[in-house]
This record gives C-alpha cells, sequence and structure tokens, in this order.
C-alpha cells in the first residue's frame, strides 16, 4: 500500500467570468492554475492522501464563497491565510469557435501578491509538514522578487530534507516583467524540482527553441527524477530518453474549450504518479482526464455523483 501523503497546491484562486449565450450576461466560478490541478489531484487521488490549497484570499464574501468552494471539492482549507484589505483577483474568459481562449484579467493587487510575504503573508515554514509541494510558474510570476527567491531558496532546503517539488512552467508573458526575466526564474525552478510538468508550446516560446528535440535536450541537463513533455493534442512525452516511448494517445474527438487541459492533466498524472504506477499509466491518467476536460465549457469538470 502507497504511504499516506500530504500535497500542498501553491498558487492564486481567481473568480472567472464567462460569456453566457445570453447577452450580457456571464457565468461566475472559480479557478486558477493550480487550483484547477488540485481539484482534480483531489478528485483522483486515493482517500487516504491530504490535498491542501495554499493561497491568500480576503475577508470579503466572494472569498468566502471560494473558500467554501475548495472544501466542497475536499481539499483542505486550512492553509489558506486571509488578507484584512485585499480581495480576490478576478479574470474573464472567452472561446472562439476552435474551443481556443482569450483572457482579461483584474489582479494586479490580488490577495494573493501577498503569499510568503514577510510582513503579511504565510511563512514558508507553514509548507515544511508537506511530502509534496506544487506550484507554477504563475505562482512564481505573481510575487515580488525577493518573495520568489526566498520561496526558491526554501525548496531548496525542503528538498534536502526529503521533500518533492513538482513544477508546471505555465509561462504567462503578461505577468512578467520581461521574457528573460521568466527564463531566468523559470530555469532556476525547473532546476530544482523532481516531477517536471512542462508544456512544449510554452518552453518553445519562452527559450526562442525551434523544436521539441531542442526542449528535450535542454531538459537533459536539468535531470528532473519524473518528467513529461505536455504536448497538447498529439499526447505527453518522457522528458528522458531512458523511459520508454509511450503509446498512442487518442485525442479529443471534440474541443469545446481548452481551458485547465494542461491543469487536469496535472492533477490526474501526479495522482497516479504519487500512487505507485509507472510512468506510462500516469501519462495515460492525465491524457485522459484533459481530453475529457478539453470537451467541457469551463475549467473545471461538473463532479460525478
Amino acid at each position: 500500500m502507497t504511504q499516506a501523503l500530504s500535497i500542498a497546491c501553491v498558487g492564486e484562486a481567481m473568480i472567472e467570468l464567462s460569456d453566457n449565450a445570453l447577452p450580457d450576461t456571464a457565468t461566475l466560478r472559480f479557478a486558477g492554475d493550480t487550483l484547477n490541478a488540485a481539484i482534480y489531484l483531489r478528485r483522483t487521488l486515493g482517500a487516504e492522501h491530504r490535498v491542501s490549497y495554499v493561497t491568500v484570499l480576503g475577508r470579503d464574501g466572494f472569498s468566502d464563497r471560494m473558500v467554501a468552494f475548495i472544501a466542497s471539492e475536499g481539499i483542505a482549507t486550512d492553509a489558506i491565510l486571509r488578507h484584512p484589505d485585499r480581495l480576490p483577483g478576478i479574470y474573464a474568459i472567452s472561446v472562439d469557435g476552435a474551443g481556443e481562449r482569450s483572457f482579461a484579467y483584474w489582479r494586479d493587487q490580488s490577495a494573493a501578491r501577498t503569499l510568503f510575504d514577510p510582513d503579511s503573508g504565510p511563512a514558508l515554514d507553514s509548507l515544511a509538514g508537506f511530502d509534496v509541494v506544487y506550484l507554477s510558474g504563475i505562482t512564481l510570476a505573481i510575487l515580488p522578487e525577493a518573495v520568489r527567491g526566498a520561496l526558491l531558496d526554501w525548496i531548496a532546503g525542503y528538498r534536502a530534507d526529503g521533500g518533492r517539488f513538482a513544477f508546471d512552467s505555465n509561462y504567462r508573458p503578461r505577468l512578467w516583467g520581461s521574457a528573460g526575466e521568466a527564463r531566468e526564474w523559470i530555469e532556476r525552478a525547473w532546476r530544482l524540482c523532481d516531477i517536471a510538468l512542462p508544456s512544449l508550446d510554452d518552453e518553445m516560446s519562452l527559450f526562442c527553441e525551434p523544436d521539441m528535440a531542442a526542449v528535450l535536450a535542454r531538459f537533459a541537463g536539468y535531470a528532473p527524477a519524473v518528467g513529461v513533455l505536455k504536448c497538447g493534442a498529439a499526447g505527453p512525452l518522457p522528458l528522458s530518453a531512458c523511459d520508454p516511448a509511450p503509446g498512442v494517445f487518442a485525442p479529443a474527438r471534440c474541443v469545446v474549450d481548452t481551458t485547465a487541459a494542461g491543469d487536469s492533466f496535472v492533477g490526474a498524472f501526479l495522482a497516479s504518479h504519487l500512487s505507485g504506477a509507472g510512468l506510462a499509466e500516469a501519462m495515460q491518467a492525465g491524457h485522459d482526464l484533459a481530453v475529457r476536460v478539453i470537451g467541457h465549457r469551463g475549467a473545471i469538470l461538473p463532479r460525478q455523483s
């Protein structure tokens, strides 16, 4: 039997507004890359394991509703700090006929930007009790530089003490001062991580690489313990040449909305991998869930009774 694990997913949970068919109306939901991954991780992971979400929200009604939503998914909320003055960020999503999304954001002063702030945020040592810490490039991007550096320094020590660090770059250019800044910090995270979950398009864009071969060659230098390159409809590939090539991954028959495709892959992959499955089985679990998610409008599938 796999040892029971405690997993922290760290980042920004936001209010999501999505267009309705009825003009001038929108549906309000709660989402965010690491929150999406946490939800799918919790849904597909055995009940003996504990999944916590780590963020900062406000003391407003929307924050109250968000905490209740997160808790309703079986995710522990005791590591969510409530800021006295700030509010959660908001984003609006529009989807074109091919299912591709575009976003508008209001997040510059969100409560989550005070994560691990030495004056008002949770202490870094609040992560010390977890067996696995998962975060993304978006998590890094919203933090001030000094806090970002302190977090990665802390993770280096955490790993030395036996903790495992999982990372997905989720490169969003508008969150960074420059591509050079993003490359510096994301590469630093890749060199630290135990479970690497990059996306091909993000990596080629950020590191100005011409093809998959160049991405794989760079990751060979990082040598994470476990690594998978998410390649969209083509399915994932192992990052290490030592791992056997996977089988053929069936593409989605219907693409409605690609929101959370990568996040759902991460959640299901981590659930399978951390439960002791082999790499090929974990990749299949991630791909299968992502295919289901992109056939549905919105980041989170309705829960099955």
